[in-house]
């Protein structure tokens, strides 16, 4: 009885030892993102969180111009202006990726989980295509949240509705009554590159733009995340395209061209790498 009273001790001991270290983890961790001079790290997926010589955006490409040459029967170059069920073209776009082609990613996922700053994915892809491209590279937990197509643009039934009325009004020859336009425009699609995506997605995540570091493989993308006021990094090229503030070859090398997002952390990036190394084995 006595040596299950001792042992009961030590593994008291050992929790509350084992919490205290965690605490101060967590305490470190939320001094320096109240020090640091970024707080937001802003990423771009496609091409960006894995290389593009994989052939994903060459398979996309593909399904768009199939998509829009044998189900709308129009050229891509003139598929502005038209209607398109955007559900029914994200399924046909990415539905039939060769997702086998990615892999988990253990050295992103430490690098990732390493970082102290908030990490959010914007892309403009549909929400079943993101989840499955993180599930994939081993990285759906890596990440505050995800703002993609949907976020940008909510389908509501207000909308519709309100379109409706005015595609009716049209119909009839008739006008609303005290507005100055005979029926409200369709809603424009919102996305990278436009600079009201950059601004949105701003005030959507609630970001300090001059705090947020932009990851995308776009150059116009790259040139928009600057106009909004973020620091820049192309990836996928070693040569600075307009507006970008870094240069990466590949999101690996993150660690060396940005030393300063980790030089502050403390000693929580040992702590965090150590477990995440164990988890990623899992997973794999």
């Amino acid at each position: 009885m006595p040596r299950a009273a001792s042992t009961c001790s030590v593994l008291c001991l050992c929790f509350r030892l084992a919490f205290r270290i965690l605490l101060k983890i967590s305490v470190k961790m939320e001094s320096y993102a109240a020090e640091a001079k970024f707080d937001c790290l802003l990423f771009d997926m496609d091409d960006t969180l894995y290389p593009l010589s994989l052939g994903i955006n060459l398979a996309c490409r593909k399904n768009i111009q199939d998509y829009m040459l044998h189900k709308m029967q129009i050229e891509e170059s003139q598929v502005l202006g038209y209607d398109i069920d955007y559900d029914d073209f994200h399924a046909c776009v990415h539905g039939k990726l060769p997702y086998e082609k990615l892999k988990p990613d253990p050295v992103l996922r430490q690098l990732l989980l390493s970082l102290p700053q908030r990490k959010i994915i914007f892309t403009n892809s549909d929400k079943a295509h993101a989840a499955r491209v993180l599930e994939k590279l081993g990285l759906e937990d890596c990440f505050e949240g995800i703002i993609c197509f949907e976020t940008l643009n909510p389908s509501t039934e207000q909308d519709a509705n309100e379109q409706k009325d005015a595609d009716e009004a049209d119909a009839d020859g008739g006008s609303r009554e005290g507005s100055d336009d005979p029926a409200p425009s369709r809603r424009g699609i919102l996305c990278k590159p436009s600079l009201e995506s950059m601004e949105a997605v701003i005030e959507i995540a609630k970001l300090d733009a001059k705090r947020t570091v932009f990851f995308d493989d776009s150059a116009r993308n790259i040139a928009a995340g600057k106009a909004a006021g973020f620091h820049t990094v192309v990836v996928g090229t070693s040569a600075l395209v307009e507006g970008a503030d870094v240069a990466l070859e590949s999101i690996h090398n993150i660690k060396e061209a940005l030393p300063e997002l980790w030089d502050a952390a403390g000693e929580h990036v040992e702590a965090v790498l150590r477990p995440a190394a164990v988890e990623t084995t899992v997973l794999a």
